[in-house]
């Protein structure tokens, strides 16, 4: 069975970065030309994965407002005959199905998933860590995601 759905917890509070992220999401900091985000999302796209699902807590809309479209911007982009950039920010907008669920409260990893339960459903679904950077002759990523039968795992709660 194909993995169509993947889950990014995006709620952590950056502690280990401060002050940096006391007013910019870790997740949105540059690598190079574009936020660490955009990186786990292209994984995720090449691999397969359809709909993706970023959850998040207070202070994070910026994260929100990359994935969306922005037709003012872009149509001043296309006045000042900027067409590469205005195309470039709505392919982003464009890679995947992208929703948002607020964690409300920071209760950790195991919380942000379980809060995805609905997301979900019954489907097979990754979940992808930005906290790494591999680095390689290789990629690893063009490769299909497929879910291998497997014993099904049920999470009980109180």
């Amino acid at each position: 069975m194909k993995v169509r759905k993947a889950i990014i917890p995006a709620a952590g509070l950056g502690s280990r970065l401060l002050p940096n992220t006391k007013s910019i999401p870790k997740e949105m900091l540059p690598l190079v030309d574009k936020p660490v985000i955009q990186y786990i999302v292209e994984e995720a796209v090449s691999a397969g994965v359809e709909q993706i699902l970023i959850i998040t807590n207070r202070g994070k809309s910026s994260i929100e407002n990359y994935f969306d479209y922005a037709p003012d911007l872009e149509e001043r982009l296309r006045a000042d005959g900027k067409i590469k950039e205005a195309d470039t920010i709505r392919k982003v907008a464009d890679m995947a199905d992208v929703f948002f669920l607020r964690q409300k409260e920071t209760k950790g990893l195991g919380h942000a998933v379980w809060r995805a339960k609905s997301f979900v459903g019954d489907e097979p679904f990754g979940i992808l860590l930005g906290d790494d950077i591999m680095l390689g002759q290789k990629s690893r990523r063009r490769r299909p995601t497929s879910a291998a039968p497997s014993r099904s795992i049920r999470c009980r709660t109180s």
